[in-house]
């Protein structure tokens, strides 16, 4: 999947690899979050990452943003950015979209005007950039409404909105600046099941688009998500424990003993 350039000693990737992480480690006072972490994703690709409370999730997530730097290794995001030496700005510039647990929205705004934000790239603004937005802009904002099941409450307040809508909300900001790569950690926690189920579907709907990195603990949301075909990385001690379909992953018995259980 990966050579050495000859003069620079740069990788050089294969065609269509989006995100490339090889033997990450991290330490926080002597305890190892990441151990050796090595994974590829592919452009477009819909990849699975579940595995126990402390297996390293965070910390693999933190480091992809540059929130965290590793130890030792390497991760590369496309073909030649070198995300250990980019800033966490430059890192979400180069098109790398991160959505955490808690949603994090202007709640006294509507959910149009929280779009019209993110796609100003200054999420720090307290107006909204209705009329400086071009047709092409105010038509990008239209599908992404459409796209995150928001169309109806475009002019509702967004501090109104349910938990799932929420979620759907930070989901469309990120959508409206057109990452590369999205980073979902947890995106049904406290969601209903009708709420998980459209966001099976909205999370389908974009595979192809985008690629897309989702950690999750609902094995039901994930078996919906990954199908017969798709990759599940399960994680374990900050490594790979086991990847494959989710069928192969669920009966791997090493994964049923540290984390799905008998």
């Amino acid at each position: 999947m990966l050579t050495q350039h000859a003069t620079s000693g740069e990788p050089i990737f294969n065609q269509g690899v989006a995100l490339y992480v090889e033997d990450l480690k991290v330490s926080f006072d002597g305890f190892q979050a990441l151990g050796g972490l090595s994974f590829t994703v592919g452009v477009g690709e819909l990849r699975c990452i579940i595995g126990p409370n402390g297996a390293g999730k965070t910390t693999m997530m933190d480091c992809l943003t540059g929130k965290t730097r590793p130890d030792s290794g390497r991760i590369y995001f496309g073909s030649n950015l070198d995300l250990r030496r980019m800033s966490e700005t430059n890192i979400a510039r180069s098109g790398i979209g991160r959505k955490f647990q808690k949603p994090t929205v202007f709640e006294a705004l509507t959910v149009y005007e929280n779009l019209e934000l993110a796609l100003a790239g200054d999420r720090r603004a307290r107006f909204a950039m209705r009329a400086r937005l071009s047709a092409d802009q105010r038509q990008r904002l239209d599908e992404v409404l459409a796209t995150v099941h928001l169309k109806d409450e475009r002019d509702r307040t967004a501090g109104l909105l349910s938990h799932g809508q929420k979620q759907w909300l930070e989901i469309g900001m990120l959508l409206a600046q057109d990452p590369k790569l999205l980073l979902l950690d947890e995106p049904v926690a406290g969601m209903t099941d009708e709420e998980t189920e459209r966001t099976a579907e909205l999370f389908l709907s974009l595979e192809g688009k985008h690629s897309l990195v989702v950690v999750e603990h609902d094995m039901s949301f994930v078996g919906t998500l990954a199908g017969q075909h798709r990759t599940v990385t399960c994680l374990h001690q900050g490594k790979v424990l086991a990847e494959g379909t989710m069928a192969a992953v669920q009966s791997d018995e090493q994964v049923i003993e540290v984390y799905l259980g008998r």
